[in-house]
């Protein structure tokens, strides 16, 4: 059994794989301040946290069955899907804007537009630069980003030597900082 089989998650994304409506409930009472609070600092607005809240947990009960416990932790999948989630919520009300369906009433303040103009842009490097990176180095490093673990649980939970791990994490890092300065 594999570090990550024994998170008692894991049980519960079963049973939702199985439509057992007891599982998705204590699954959503397991997770959901979790996974509120990571869209919440996404998204910035409560209305559109809770609504993408409701998307992610019909999303985790169409597709609970894709799950894999060798290929990550329950709340790594979730917050995956979390992510991806807030991101196309964030996506469309882009579209809107640029569309001007949007009054000029919920337009932010010169300051609010250039801040977030400027993570906007900081964040899509970000992402082509992750996309740069080996999957080896990219999985380490999204693995100890989200999960919080220290190397010699990164090389355990994915059954690597240490120094390999160490090295992926360092190599990774090295590019993703060389990317971000540079420009893609």
């Amino acid at each position: 059994m594999t570090r990550y089989e024994q998170d008692p998650l894991n049980d519960l994304l079963a049973g939702c794989a199985n439509g057992e409506a007891r599982a998705f409930e204590r699954l959503y009472h397991a997770t959901s301040a979790h996974l509120y609070a990571q869209l919440l600092r996404m998204l910035r607005e409560e209305a559109a946290a809770q609504d993408c809240l409701q998307q992610v947990y019909l999303r985790v009960w169409q597709t609970a069955g894709r799950y894999d416990a060798n290929l990550s932790r329950p709340m790594t999948w979730l917050s995956t899907i979390t992510r991806n989630v807030g991101i196309d919520w964030l996506r469309r009300r882009r579209r809107r804007r640029e569309d001007g369906d949007e009054g000029l009433e919920t337009l932010a303040d010169d300051t609010d537009l250039t801040a977030a103009s400027q993570l906007a842009q900081h964040t899509e490097r970000l992402h082509a630069c992750l996309e740069m990176l080996s999957d080896d180095q990219r999985r380490v490093l999204e693995t100890a980003y989200f999960e919080g673990l220290t190397h010699g649980e990164l090389a355990e939970a994915l059954s690597q030597p240490l120094g390999t791990v160490k090295s992926w994490i360092r190599r990774g890092l090295e590019r993703l900082r060389t990317c971000m300065t540079r420009g893609i």
